[in-house]
């Protein structure tokens, strides 16, 4: 890619982190994804179930129901590339056929027996995130003898998994899974050290925006909303460091942030 590229989220939960009850109709979310795509969103990420600590499961009909009709609603008006943040190989299949191209996995295609082969016959991008444990547990107490050594064996260990199971070399993506089963410093060690993920050879994906690392380095930020300034550095440093793609929540701040670096560097 000539330049990282700016995913923007779309929640349709009532309990995500940041923004969860926001988006309470269809109408609401699909205006709001392509008001993210005014600001310069290159691909949008739906999510129907909360992955934040401590969030409890979704059943499969209830997360289809509240993402894919948003995906229709978007694909209606938007050509552009959609993902959809799902777990479970049932809700990725109901988001592929109604429009999604990209499916952003927080268990990295471990969740069902049926992930691996699902993802191979869908033939769509894949995004393996890194995770230790599953939401409700995951912060409970994070431990690694060496965060980057093992956050990086774990997903070259997935990602040959997804290319036995058939999904193509050049679809899979990976993501370091900040928040995700880390302290602060685990995702401090993780953001510096990008590129030794990146030398496993698969694109990079790279999530922080608005999470709870940022109020460990400032305890003023109580609140995920007073978080801008915090997502923007790490949204920057990502950059800097290899990231191909970075998820945001403020889309517009992040993409102005993102010209003016490369201004600086002459890139």
């Amino acid at each position: 890619m000539s330049r990282t590229r700016v995913m923007g989220i779309v929640n349709v939960t009532p309990d995500s982190f940041s923004d969860g009850g926001r988006l309470t109709s269809t109408q609401a979310a699909v205006a709001h994804a392509l008001a993210l795509v005014e600001q310069g969103a290159d691909i949008l990420d739906i999510g129907g179930e909360s992955t934040r600590p401590g969030a409890d499961p979704v059943p499969v009909a209830d997360e289809i129901a509240r993402a894919v009709p948003v995906i229709e609603g978007i694909r209606a008006l938007w050509p552009g590339p959609v993902s959809i943040d799902t777990m479970k190989p049932e809700v990725a299949r109901a988001a592929v056929a109604a429009g999604a191209t990209m499916w952003n996995d927080v268990t990295a295609l471990s969740f069902s027996t049926d992930s691996l082969a699902t993802a191979a016959d869908l033939g769509c991008d894949v995004v393996l995130m890194h995770m230790r444990g599953e939401p409700r547990t995951m912060q409970a107490a994070p431990a690694y003898d060496d965060v980057v050594t093992e956050v990086c064996a774990e997903l070259a260990e997935r990602a040959q998994a997804a290319l036995a199971a058939g999904v193509a070399r050049e679809r899979i993506w990976l993501d370091p899974g900040i928040g995700f089963g880390k302290t602060v410093q685990h995702n401090l060690a993780l953001t510096r050290n990008l590129p030794a993920l990146a030398a496993l050879g698969f694109p990079i994906l790279f999530g922080a925006s608005r999470k709870r690392m940022i109020q460990g380095l400032d305890a003023t930020a109580t609140d995920p909303t007073d978080r801008l300034g915090g997502s923007i550095a790490l949204a920057l440093e990502a950059a800097r460091r290899g990231a191909d793609i970075v998820r945001v929540h403020d889309v517009r701040e992040t993409m102005q942030a993102l010209k003016v670096q490369a201004a600086l560097t002459g890139e």
